[in-house]
């Protein structure tokens, strides 16, 4: 029974024209849809925050729980060997349904992701936390396509995605962006901006509410706009779109590696040993988990050029091997500590270059810049509004057709000789192939 039919006997005959147009209607619909996947999403992504902030804290008291890392590769291969054969893609089958939808998401996708990073983060893995929350949050809004037109289904994955990232981080305006920039490379969609922005305010807004908070990082100071620095914005914009490229490249590499272990459980007890054995050698576990005392810092004093590096290595191996979590906040580190490294050789503040790397290097690896740009602006303020928008721009452009979501569609080539790749996923293109 349609909206118009169940509810137009109810509206005074002076209001009905208005009340019950398409876009009216249109409004109210996605009103109640996205209040619930926000409220779904948020909720998720409270649960999910409270016990990465215990596993965390337990992992830097017991160090020595490294050295299991091999035994939760197991156990996370295992699981998603035995129950989670489709959903294994994570981020990738979203956007594969998005592109060309097939099956519903099946709903042990949820606890499969949040076990598998939790595991991941308890025992010293360096992996991230966006895309658990971005799964969950699509997982969890497609179980109301059986209820919607068929063709209305992108829209709420679209919706899903957007109130996850939000949740996690923090930063709705950029998580709406997010959902409509990430499918396609060098496309905006604007059919589900309003899901889209209605479900990532309101998922903020409960994670919020269930007493969970965020990282505070610094507001920026006014920069004055010269010569120099919008020069220096730019090559360090390039720099992060090439740490971009170079992390995402060596992400599929080691997959394909690891690939070649024919029992899949087995490939993450095999990362989990390099993982565990590179970290002991180094005699530190500032690379493991998150990092983000490692990218608070960068605001606030130079970093080596190490820590940046390190940190994508162990990451790309991570991810690589088969372990759970995200890309985006190790990501964060690698641009932060990158950024902050290059203030000993830039005429730019240390906490400026260190919040466009944060934001630079994950715009070239996700290919959104304008969800980079809004991050920047929620997390950083909007002083130093323009040298964060070159960094992301200049990093899109320089990542090249390479990117962590394989994925991914290219919808708009980032130059006219790239022309041929139009249409095609990014795991189909040389930069993604050995």
């Amino acid at each position: 029974m349609s909206f118009r039919i169940a509810y137009s006997r109810f509206v005074p005959p002076r209001l009905r024209g208005f009340i019950l147009a398409p876009t009216t209607v249109f409004v109210l619909r996605w009103l109640l849809l996205a209040s619930l996947v926000g409220a779904w999403a948020g909720t998720a992504s409270a649960a999910f925050l409270v016990g990465l902030e215990w596993v965390t804290k337990w992992r830097e008291a017991h160090p020595w729980a490294l050295a299991l890392l091999p035994l939760g590769g197991l156990l996370v291969g295992l699981a998603y060997h035995r129950f989670g054969n489709r959903v294994v893609k994570g981020n990738n089958l979203i956007l594969e349904e998005i592109h060309a939808p097939s099956a519903t998401i099946p709903l042990r996708l949820v606890p499969l992701v949040l076990g598998g990073t939790l595991l991941t983060h308890l025992l010293g893995g360096s992996a991230g936390r966006e895309g658990t929350a971005v799964q969950m949050g699509a997982a969890l809004s497609d179980q109301l396509a059986r209820w919607l037109p068929r063709h209305e289904r992108r829209l709420l994955l679209i919706a899903g995605m957007s109130a996850g990232f939000a949740s996690v981080f923090g930063t709705p305006l950029a998580g709406a962006v997010f959902g409509l920039e990430v499918f396609l490379l060098g496309v905006v969609r604007y059919e589900s901006i309003l899901p889209s922005l209605l479900a990532a305010v309101v998922a903020d807004v409960v994670t919020r509410a269930w007493g969970v908070g965020h990282t505070h990082y610094p507001e920026l100071a006014a920069v004055p706009l010269t010569a120099a620095g919008l020069g220096s914005a730019l090559l360090a914009g390039a720099l992060f779109g090439l740490a971009a490229r170079g992390f995402a490249t060596l992400t599929h590499w080691f997959s394909r590696q690891f690939a070649r272990i024919a029992y899949p459980p087995l490939r993450p007890v095999v990362g989990g040993v390099l993982v565990a054995a590179t970290m002991g050698a180094l005699g530190t576990m500032r690379y493991a988990g998150l990092g983000v005392p490692v990218i608070v810092a960068a605001f606030q004093s130079p970093l080596g050029c190490q820590d940046f590096a390190w940190k994508l290595v162990l990451t790309a191996l991570t991810l690589g091997a088969g372990f759970k979590g995200g890309e985006v906040t190790p990501l964060f580190f690698i641009g932060a500590a990158l950024g902050s490294a290059l203030a000993a050789v830039l005429p730019l503040p240390v906490a400026l270059l260190a919040a466009m790397g944060f934001v630079g290097v994950f715009s070239g690896a996700a290919n959104t810049p304008l969800a980079c740009l809004f991050m920047g602006l929620e997390l950083f303020g909007t002083h130093a509004g323009v040298y964060l928008g070159l960094a992301c721009v200049a990093a899109y452009l320089f990542s090249g057709h390479s990117g962590i979501y394989s994925a991914q569609r290219v919808g708009q080539p980032k130059h006219p000789r790239l022309g041929r790749h139009l249409g095609r996923r990014l795991g189909e293109l040389p930069a993604h192939k050995p």
